[in-house]
């Protein structure tokens, strides 16, 4: 019988308004799914965030979970946003620069949504802060008063780019995925490879071949419901054999 402890999976929080208190704030369907790879441990938001290398000490993988609020436009020499948009500065605080210091240390990072786009921030690149008002684009947006079921269902093709990470797990040439976002990669930081992108030729998930460590960023939500869906299951396993490798001492593969 393995004695061997589980991988420590960090989760990154929100910092949103709960009544009157202000909070540090998750949804379940990640830290369930934190919990395919390991043992989720949640990462707040602080005003003083702790030290990157401190955090990344104990942990052996970090999930950047997506979040209703926007990475904030100065962060990447962006316009102001637009009236109404949401943002997060205690998460940015938290997530830009572990990013940096965990893609350094060959921790392994698996980004959704906002995480994928705070991992293309952090890298240097930049986003297009409402994609469903550029010409020739989709909008990718949920429909807002529709059931979680529709909100989270097929809504685009996705095309994968062959000789990257998504060919070397398995994963179809074309597969459907959900789409609950308004941001969205523009210019690609480097060393960032893409992986996906949707029809309108919007960068859909990214890997970085020259990190020490596992990285894979897609703009879609594998999270929700992911035994149900085999290509959603198959990005969690790849994630959770990086954390178990690292937490093993043997690094990326």
């Amino acid at each position: 019988m393995s004695t061997r402890k589980p991988p420590l999976i960090g989760v990154s929080a929100c910092r949103q308004q709960v009544g009157r208190n202000s909070s540090h704030t998750v949804g379940a369907k990640y830290v369930e799914a934190a919990a395919f790879a390991g043992l989720p441990l949640i990462l707040p938001a602080r005003d003083t965030p702790d030290e990157p290398h401190a955090l990344l000490a104990h942990l052996n993988g970090i999930l950047f979970t997506g979040s209703p609020s926007n990475v904030e436009p100065h962060h990447y020499n962006g316009a102001p946003s637009a009236v109404g948009t949401r943002h997060d500065a205690a998460r940015d605080r938290l997530t830009l620069p572990l990013l940096q210091s965990a893609i350094a240390a060959g921790v392994p990072v698996l980004c959704i949504c906002r995480g994928f786009q705070e991992l293309n921030v952090a890298l240097g690149g930049t986003l297009h802060p409402r994609v469903h008002a550029l010409p020739g684009h989709l909008d990718h947006r949920e429909p807002e008063e529709a059931p979680l079921q529709v909100q989270y269902g097929p809504r685009h093709r996705v095309d994968s780019a062959p000789g990257g990470l998504f060919e070397r797990l398995g994963l179809a040439a074309q597969f459907e995925v959900n789409s609950l976002h308004s941001q969205g990669i523009d210019r690609l930081a480097c060393g960032l490879r893409v992986e996906a992108r949707a029809p309108d030729g919007l960068i859909e998930a990214v890997s970085m071949p020259g990190a020490p460590g596992f990285v894979l960023g897609v703009q879609w939500h594998p999270e929700w419901q992911l035994a149900e869906n085999p290509v959603s299951l198959r990005l969690f396993q790849a994630f959770r054999e990086a954390c178990i490798a690292h937490a093993a001492g043997e690094g990326a593969r």
